[in-house]
């Protein structure tokens, strides 16, 4: 209690501000990690680190280990050099929610794209049904651009036809993704990255990798229509919400897009 009451009274304004500030920066890096790979890539490092300090500290005392102090010293350099590159997806995503200015637009977005998920809300429902595969990518704060080159150019007003005809299986375009841009249907037959993230559910296949592929690398809202069983997912932040309703997509995907920047907990696959 003494010491308790000792420290209390060391306490200033200062070192008050100081605690906060260093919580709120371990706070944010977490919630940007938080359900992504990242998380155990830092208990890995946070369990090396532990593990080094306990051999250099516990063991000097008992014994002289000038080999194993040299490669300790040597490791550590090599590993800061490491985190940002370990890190990079995260790092990026973070950056870009700080350099995004669209969130402060989100309510004039809403307006805007509101004819453009009514065609994606039915043409999904009509895929669902008929058993017709889709991805379709919908565009960000984070720009999309190098994705849009490598399919066939649109820059189409949205409706559900089009969005049947590119994802009809007889088409050249159906094998890839449709990116959405604004009110714009941009682009189609595009290739997305694939996720290195373990899908626990063998029937979630190519798309649904390529889905969270392009969610882990952007801030895109992403849905995917599956082709064996007809079900909608979609994907965001590196994370993947299945068994979506095909006839409430409307209001789910407004109500998603509206709260993006926020962690969406239900029915999600944590990778």
């Amino acid at each position: 209690m003494e010491q308790i009451n000792f420290y209390l009274s060391q306490l200033t304004i200062d070192s008050v501000v100081d605690i906060l500030l260093v919580t709120a920066v371990i706070v944010a890096v977490l919630r940007v990690i938080r359900g992504t790979r990242a998380v155990q890539l830092l208990r890995g490092i946070i369990v090396f680190i532990l593990l080094a300090l306990v051999l250099v500290v516990g063991l000097s005392n008992l014994f002289q280990l000038p080999a194993l102090s040299w490669l300790i010293d040597r490791i550590f350099p090599v590993m800061l050099l490491a985190i940002p590159i370990i890190f990079q997806p995260e790092l990026r995503r973070a950056l870009e929610r700080l350099g995004s200015a669209g969130r402060y637009l989100r309510f004039w977005r809403q307006d805007q794209n509101r004819p453009m998920i009514t065609a994606i809300a039915q043409a999904c429902l009509r895929l669902s049904q008929r058993r017709h595969g889709a991805l379709i990518v919908l565009e960000q704060d984070t720009g999309l651009q190098e994705y849009i080159d490598t399919g066939i150019v649109l820059n189409a007003e949205p409706s559900a036809e089009l969005f049947l005809t590119v994802f009809n299986k007889h088409t050249e375009l159906h094998d890839g993704a449709v990116i959405v841009r604004g009110d714009r249907v941009a682009a189609a037959a595009c290739v997305m990255p694939l996720s290195t993230s373990s899908l626990s559910d063998r029937q979630m296949g190519l798309r649904h990798r390529a889905a969270l592929g392009i969610s882990e690398v952007s801030d895109a809202v992403v849905i995917v229509v599956s082709e064996e069983t007809g079900q909608v997912a979609i994907a965001h932040n590196g994370r993947i919400l299945r068994r979506q309703d095909p006839t409430r997509l409307d209001a789910i995907l407004q109500a998603f897009l509206q709260n993006r920047g926020k962690t969406v907990t239900d029915g999600r696959q944590n990778l």
